[in-house]
């Protein structure tokens, strides 16, 4: 009877275990050898079945004996039955649902065969051309950033000096030294026209400060799609600290607080408004942050531009620094400076909106940037890769195509912050090693194709959040290294037709790729250039 029982469980569990669907491999994506994989599941259940057979004689067997077996045996035999009956029936239940979700998936998602038969595996790519399109663009782009980027690093000093000194000192926001970030300071922008990220720390006026609170804080209750981001409350220095008897007991005139001076008490306390917060709260307003950052910039530019020869314009009033710089040869730089708030002591940010992202969340809620830290962590790989890496070629490569597709069918949900945060996942999962100048078209399809897998499953991790795969030098917070990790493409789940637009740009970027890298690939013909890439981009 025992042994009958253990047979019955062991053939139980070999069939969970063996099933192929029932606990498919993590990341997976719909194979592209279907029919094996269908043949695979029917040689699969030929054999579960007769097993089953097997399984149904023993059982009726055994059936014929159970009424010479005590009342003990007889409850023991009728629970592993019934048991045994409840898993086969979820086992078959499950085989059928998975089976029409691996074969058949849900609508949505067959929009990845309904594009061809294109994958980054089976894309043709030309060696030559990648080479000589890295070639001219690393080259080009490295000589001209360096010098773009100190003639912007200057021109933002100066603009943010005058910026503080038409702000009141007693009652405006102070503001910071700039931070440089994006793909200008990370040395991998190749599109014109070139587009610089600084990113302008300020602060509220003596004796206010910023207490932030953050998504993943245990008494946080921000909704679910605001994951990564914060509000920021506005609060009276001291307000909240314990100890200090200078509010609550007569000192004498004689006495003095070392932590709040004697003119604290002679302020006029600042409205919410002047503080810059949302209408009958405490919490800062992205919308009032904006607004007065670029009357600020307007004022501090009128006060220097008779120093330049250029032109400078807001090319999108939404975004407070979006600034166009036109010089009279036609060249043209774009800049955008983005009003932020340090999160304590650390290098991340609360901005009131990404620079790649037109959209914006809704006040008070503050998307939090980790742009340095992803800086230092490109930098941390670049001292361990080979000499002569292609983990920058590759995303500038797939930057290109994205931008020259975009150009093409129109925007999409993908953004090269996404093609960044592909790579560095790559870089995390790879050796070193294996990102030599030599490697650079397989490791090129390996970032397609883990883009392809990302966007099959709708899921895209945060590089930093949640992420305990970072190197400890990258000194990411441990509040942020112990959160729930948090999905990049949370929108494709919730909005079907953006999903849709995002799969038919990818495969059409995929589809285009060999084109676009030949065609705006220099060719040597006479001893010339054939066309000039920096023309083109």
């Amino acid at each position: 009877m025992q042994g009958a029982i253990a047979r019955v469980c062991m053939v139980v569990a070999a069939a969970i275990l063996n099933h192929p669907l029932l606990f498919p491999h993590e990341n997976t994506t719909l194979p592209d050898q279907d029919e094996e994989l269908i043949a695979r599941m029917q040689e699969h259940e030929e054999r579960l079945k007769v097993e089953q057979a097997r399984l149904e004689k023993e059982l009726s067997q055994l059936e014929a004996k159970q009424e010479e077996t005590s009342t003990e045996e007889g409850y023991s035999w009728y629970f592993w039955s019934t048991l045994s009956f409840v898993i086969f029936f979820t086992i078959e239940m499950c085989k059928g649902d998975l089976s029409d979700a691996e074969i058949r998936p849900v609508e949505d998602e067959d929009m990845f065969s309904e594009s061809g038969s294109i994958t980054p595996t089976t894309m043709v790519l030309d060696k030559v051309d990648l080479g000589n399109f890295c070639d001219k663009c690393t080259h080009t782009s490295a000589h001209e950033n360096w010098r773009i980027r100190e003639f912007v690093e200057g021109f933002a000093d100066d603009l943010l000096e005058s910026l503080r000194s038409v702000c009141d000192r007693e009652a405006d926001m102070e503001v910071g030294d700039f931070v440089g970030i994006g793909s200008m300071f990370e040395s991998w922008k190749v599109c014109k026209p070139l587009m610089c990220d600084l990113l302008v720390p300020f602060s509220p006026p003596h004796p206010y400060a910023f207490q932030p609170h953050l998504w993943c804080s245990p008494s946080s209750n921000m909704p679910p799609d605001m994951q990564g981001s914060g509000k920021i409350k506005v609060t009276r220095f001291g307000e909240n600290e314990q100890g200090c008897l200078c509010g609550s007991a007569n000192l004498g005139e004689d006495m003095l607080c070392l932590l709040h001076s004697r003119d604290d008490t002679l302020r006029v306390d600042h409205s919410p408004d002047e503080l810059l917060c949302s209408r009958n709260t405490n919490f800062l307003a992205k919308d009032q942050v904006m607004k007065w950052f670029q009357i600020s910039v307007t004022k501090a530019w009128g006060r220097i531009s008779h120093k330049y020869d250029f032109e400078v314009t807001f090319r999108n009033l939404d975004a407070a620094g979006a600034l166009k710089i036109r010089f009279p040869s036609g060249k043209v730089i774009v800049m955008n400076i983005v009003p932020g708030v340090q999160l304590e002591d650390t290098d991340a940010y609360f901005v009131s909106h990404f620079p790649s992202d037109c959209d914006s969340s809704p006040d008070p809620y503050w998307p939090l940037s980790f742009a340095v830290y992803e800086r230092n962590l490109l930098k941390h790989f670049a001292k361990r890769l080979p000499q002569h890496s292609c983990h920058l070629h590759c995303l500038q490569i797939v930057t290109f195509l994205h931008r020259k597709q975009t150009g093409l069918t129109g925007k999409s949900a993908l953004t090269n912050y996404h093609l960044k945060t592909a790579l560095l996942h790559l870089l995390l999962s790879r050796r070193p090693s294996v990102w030599g100048i030599g490697s650079m078209e397989q490791r090129l399809r390996d970032l397609l194709s883990f883009l392809q897998r990302s966007l099959h499953e709708k899921r895209l991790h945060h590089i930093l959040i949640g992420n305990r795969k970072v190197p400890e030098q990258v000194q990411v917070p441990e509040m942020i290294r112990k959160a729930e990790p948090v999905n990049l493409f949370r929108s494709l789940v919730l909005q079907r037709e953006l999903y849709a637009a995002t799969v038919r740009h990818f495969h059409e970027m995929l589809r285009n790729a060999p084109v676009l890298i030949q065609e705006y690939t220099p060719h040597l013909s006479n001893g010339g250039l054939h066309r000039r890439l920096d023309e083109s981009l």
